[in-house]
């Protein structure tokens, strides 16, 4: 749940278990995730339970079109109780109300529920003990960055000794900042949940969705706009940090912070359901950040406030995700050299200059910010690079990064055509054609009859299936359906696409890249293999968590979803490719 600027994950259990204040890339004052103690052990912390006595069964759904969670706790003798989960947002005074707070309803059912609440938050990466206090309606918690309060109409002193009681009537709590909670509790609270929930549907409503699988797609957009830090428009890759790639790998990485790539996928699929209000709050930050870098090196991630240093370091408080540590802050990857940001920046950037439903489109003066990019990518794009996989120990000519910087000079010269300047536009085609002969002379591999994942020797990468969609090479063309058959043939494992086979800096690959498959089914679709994109489509849906979302990473032997969570990628992968593969509202109607 969220409201695009605090979120938090809830558990099958209704237990509020990952939860970052006052951003998502801050401290965690719910930290249970990262933690593998039983949560029935008394020095357990990390976390904000609400529990039903003797609970002997447990359900959950969104609230429809929203992303308010609903928890049904029920024991064997007829009582239940429901938790609502829910980050207030919604159109106050002239503007989005969107506070770092956290709202949970308990109501009752049916029976005579007996409930208790048990709220253990964490402070410095569990590395300190939190002050609480205790007042006639609150408590309050001193962290290390900022105090926090909860507002309640339940029992303090109940709360205080995590005693059971009775539920006699609907509890609210507001978890908000160290302020008096203006209002009287119980109509605030309840007025936000009705107010956020009309403001999630009707942006839902505005939805350009395809007529099969709905449910899926609206599900996997709501989530995508909560990865929007909606204060400066930066889009982050996923809502956790150090949830590993697969089991002991220590492939654990901080993915809480706005990388140039990911987030121009996660426009790039809004855009095709007409979420323009992502695309024009992500371009102001993209503005910050070419401006920042003055027509030279732009980093391949940022975070939420356009910050650019994010040294990398280990929070030794915290075993880790089922005790697999380490747990990682911050990202080290901000140091490497990655050339496909070019191009990502100019294909977020140039719907801005044709698209006349924006509320600003972009100028002359916005086209020339982009050239320097574009100069930038053009002098660079046959040099080494870490690639989009970021390798650490090692560089090559990615093939990848050299076609995203082709797509940047390509995509300048359609810009320049939209503000009639043909000289530019001859300028940037020119400079486009150039490098797209240089690429294929450099990767093509005649003997294994497929492009290479790098200009040095002949690999295989599953990012060159995007060849086609960044319109590099037609879906018919015999270079492409060669790339296709050799990448299948190395990298697919039955239903499942790794991102490489050969070894890293730490070993082999294991595990699966959720959208390298969903990469596969588009490529699929646009060779003439429709039917059986389709099933591949329909076998990954059937993967996804209750909450009808994806990881990074899914084994392929065992079907288990690894990996950061929920993650940009993987829910760009469900957009694009119901997009791609539903039959059109003219024959579904």
């Amino acid at each position: 749940m969220g409201n695009c600027q605090a979120s938090a994950l809830i558990d099958r259990h209704g237990r509020m278990i990952w939860a970052c204040v006052p951003r998502v890339d801050g401290d965690p004052v719910f930290s249970a995730l990262l933690d593998h103690a039983a949560f029935d052990d008394p020095k357990a912390r990390g976390f904000w339970a609400i529990e039903l006595e003797d609970c002997a069964s447990i359900s959950q759904h969104y609230i429809r079109n929203t992303p308010i969670l609903v928890t049904r706790l029920s024991d064997n003798r007829g009582n239940a109780c429901d938790i609502i989960d829910f980050c207030p947002r919604h159109r106050a005074k002239g503007r989005m109300y969107r506070p770092v707070a956290f709202a949970r309803i308990v109501r009752p059912v049916s029976g005579s529920t007996r409930i208790r609440v048990r709220l253990r938050p964490t402070t410095a990466w569990n590395a300190e003990a939190v002050p609480i206090t205790y007042g006639s309606n609150h408590i309050r918690m001193v962290l290390s960055y900022m105090a926090m309060r909860v507002t309640t109409d339940a029992p303090i002193g109940l709360i205080s000794q995590e005693s059971w009681f009775r539920l006699e009537s609907d509890l609210h709590f507001f978890m908000g900042p160290d302020e008096s909670f203006s209002d009287a509790l119980r109509p605030a609270v309840e007025r936000m949940l009705n107010d956020t929930i009309l403001e999630w549907q009707l942006w839902v409503r505005g939805l350009a969705i395809p007529p099969e699988w709905q449910e899926a797609v609206i599900r996997s957009a709501i989530t995508l706009k909560l990865c929007q830090h909606e204060e400066t428009g930066a889009i982050v890759a996923a809502l956790t940090t150090s949830i590993p790639e697969h089991a002991d790998s220590g492939r654990n990485w901080d993915y809480r912070y706005c990388w140039v790539r990911d987030a121009y996928y996660t426009v790039e699929a809004l855009n095709r359901l007409g979420a323009l209000d992502v695309l024009e709050s992500y371009l102001a930050y993209l503005r910050n950040i070419v401006d920042g870098a003055k027509g030279g090196h732009i980093q391949p991630l940022y975070d939420v406030r356009g910050n650019a240093t994010l040294t990398e370091w280990e929070a030794t408080s915290l075993p880790g995700y089922r005790g697999m540590g380490p747990v990682r802050v911050g990202n080290a990857a901000y140091e490497q050299v990655q050339h496909d940001a070019y191009g990502q920046i100019v294909l977020s950037s140039v719907q801005a200059f044709i698209d006349q439903r924006l509320l600003r489109m972009a100028g002359n003066a916005d086209f020339e910010a982009l050239e320097a990019v574009g100069e930038r990518a053009w002098s660079v794009y046959d040099q080494p690079d870490a690639g989009l996989w970021e390798l650490r120990t090692r560089a090559h000519v990615h093939s990848y990064s050299a076609v995203m910087c082709w797509a940047a000079c390509d995509r300048l010269s359609h810009a320049a055509e939209a503000l009639g300047r043909p000289d530019r536009a001859a300028h940037w085609a020119q400079r486009a054609a150039a490098m797209k002969e240089r690429i294929l002379a450099s990767a093509w591999r005649a003997e294994s009859n497929a492009i290479s994942a790098n200009f040095e020797d002949d690999a295989r990468d599953a990012s060159l299936l995007q060849l086609i969609d960044l319109r590099f090479l037609a879906a018919d063309d015999p270079r492409f359906l060669g790339t296709l058959a050799a990448l299948e043939a190395d990298l697919r494992r039955g239903n499942d696409m790794l991102r490489y086979s050969a070894p890293d800096d730490f070993g082999e690959p294991v595990t699966a890249f959720n959208v390298c498959t969903f990469w596969l089914i588009e490529a699929l679709h646009r060779t003439g293999r429709t039917q059986e994109a389709r099933a591949l489509f329909e076998e990954m849906l059937s993967r996804r968590t209750a909450a009808g979302l994806l990881s990074e990473d899914i084994d392929p032997a065992s079907g288990e979803l690894w990996g950061n969570y929920p993650q940009t990628y993987s829910l760009v992968g469900i957009i694009n490719c119901a997009v791609l593969l539903s039959k059109p509202w003219s024959v579904a109607r």
